[in-house]
């Protein structure tokens, strides 16, 4: 997938926006396919792809991970600490998903946007450290 006739591919650059349009389809088209399609790149590919792309796999891997399990568990503990039946708990797990997958998605984007341009991007806070 050349970019242009001008500018060649960077080494890893198709594997990398590969890896995070997996991880946007992730989170918005195919939740659960996309993460597998994505686990099995990242193991196939950890230790043999290009720089760009080992990090692109690795933060778009881990960062689905963690994030899955962050939405999970904390919705988790608030329908448990809640209740099923008091509006508020709603209220709190709406807005909590709604502004955590958002942010996600955001931050997914902007990834997408690093590969494209052939540079390194690590998510704040829940992403595995650059080497």
């Amino acid at each position: 997938m050349p970019l242009s006739a001008d500018k060649p591919a960077a080494d890893g650059q198709t594997l990398a926006i590969l890896a995070e349009a997996l991880y946007l389809a992730n989170l918005l088209v195919a939740p659960g396919i996309a993460f597998g399609v994505l686990w099995w790149l990242w193991r196939k590919n950890k230790d043999s792809a290009a720089p760009l792309a080992r990090q692109h796999l690795k933060q778009t891997t881990f960062v689905s991970l963690y994030g899955g399990i962050l939405i999970v568990a904390l919705t988790a503990i608030f329908l448990a600490i809640g209740g099923l039946h008091w509006e508020w708990t709603w209220v709190v797990v709406i807005l909590y998903f709604t502004c955590f997958h958002s942010t996600l998605v955001m931050f997914g984007m902007f990834g997408l946007a690093k590969a494209m341009a052939g540079q390194v991007w690590r998510f704040p806070l829940i992403g595995p450290s650059l080497k």
